[in-house]
C-alpha cells in the first residue's frame, strides 16, 4: 500500500510568500496526486518561551489534522516543524529540501539561472546543523537552477552554521542582542546575495543589512542577478504576514481542487 503524504509548509513561509507555497503544492501534487496539505503552527514558539501546556494543546491540534488526512508521512518545509514532529511524534517526517533532489525540480526551471552573474552565499539554518542531507539538498537546488554559489567565511556553515538571530524567540526577549547577532551573521557572507531556506532567517538577514532570498524565491521567482534587490521584509509587518497566511490557505485550496 502506498504511503499517504501530507505537506506542512509551516507558519513563516505562508506568511512570507503564499505563491511559493502554492507552487510547491502543485509540484508535489504532480508527483503525489493524493497529497494532503496542513497549514498550521506546530507550537514551537510557545515551547521556546516555556509555555508547555499551550505547546501541547497546539501540537495536538496539528497531530489531529494530520490524522484526519490519514497521512503516514509528513513533508515539511520548516526546520522547526521537522524537529518538533521528530521529537514529539513518531510520524515519518521528510524535509522538502531532502525530497526535491529525489523527485526533481519542475523541468522547465532546470538551468533557468545559467546566465546569471550573481554568486550566492548559502546560509544554513542553525536548527539543522546535524542534517547533512538538507545542506546537500539546498546546494543541489542552486546547482540545478544554474546559480553559482559559495560558503560563508570563517567556516560558519553547515554543521557550524551561526544563528541568524531569530531562534529561541531572542527578538521579543532581547531585541538588542538579536540585532547584534543578525548583523554578525550577515558579516560572515562574502557576496551580496544570500540564499536561505527559512523565511524567518531571511527576515533576520534583511534586518542585519543583507540581501536575502528564500530558496523557493530562486526556484519559482525571477532570476536573481548581481544587481537584484530582494523582496520586502513582509514578516516585519504583522498585518501583511497574517494576510498572507489567509491568502496561502486560499491558494492551497485552489491548487488542491
Amino acid at each position: 500500500m502506498a504511503t499517504r503524504k501530507a505537506f506542512l509548509p509551516g507558519c513563516a513561509l505562508p506568511s512570507y510568500n503564499p505563491k511559493n507555497v502554492e507552487a510547491v503544492v502543485k509540484h508535489l501534487r504532480n508527483i503525489y496526486p493524493d497529497l494532503s496539505v496542513v497549514q498550521k503552527c506546530c507550537g514551537k514558539p510557545t515551547q521556546a518561551v516555556g509555555q508547555a501546556a499551550l505547546f501541547e494543546e497546539r501540537f495536538q491540534s496539528l497531530v489531529d489534522d494530520i490524522k484526519y488526512c490519514e497521512a503516514d508521512e509528513v513533508i515539511v518545509a520548516c526546520q522547526s516543524c521537522m524537529k518538533t514532529l521528530k521529537k514529539s511524534h513518531d510520524y515519518k517526517t521528510t524535509s522538502l529540501w531532502e525530497l526535491l533532489p529525489q523527485i526533481g525540480l519542475p523541468k522547465e526551471l532546470v538551468g533557468k539561472a545559467a546566465k546569471s552573474d550573481a554568486v550566492i552565499s548559502v546560509h544554513d539554518s542553525c536548527s539543522v546543523r546535524d542534517y547533512k542531507g538538507i545542506h546537500d539538498g539546498i546546494r543541489w537546488i542552486l546547482t540545478e537552477l544554474g546559480y553559482k554559489w559559495t560558503e560563508p567565511a570563517g567556516g560558519y556553515t553547515k554543521e557550524k552554521a551561526r544563528c541568524c538571530g531569530f531562534g529561541g524567540m531572542v527578538g521579543p526577549a532581547n531585541p538588542k542582542v538579536a540585532a547584534r547577532v543578525m548583523k554578525r551573521r550577515v558579516e560572515d557572507f562574502t557576496t551580496p546575495q544570500i540564499a536561505v531556506y527559512c523565511a524567518a532567517c531571511r527576515s533576520s538577514m534583511l534586518q542585519g543589512g543583507g540581501k536575502a532570498w528564500h530558496i523557493l524565491d530562486l526556484v519559482f521567482g525571477d532570476v536573481v542577478y548581481a544587481n537584484s534587490l530582494p523582496p520586502e521584509n513582509v514578516l516585519a509587518n504583522p498585518l501583511k504576514a497574517w494576510g498572507n497566511r489567509y491568502k496561502s490557505k486560499k491558494l492551497i485550496k485552489s491548487a488542491m481542487s
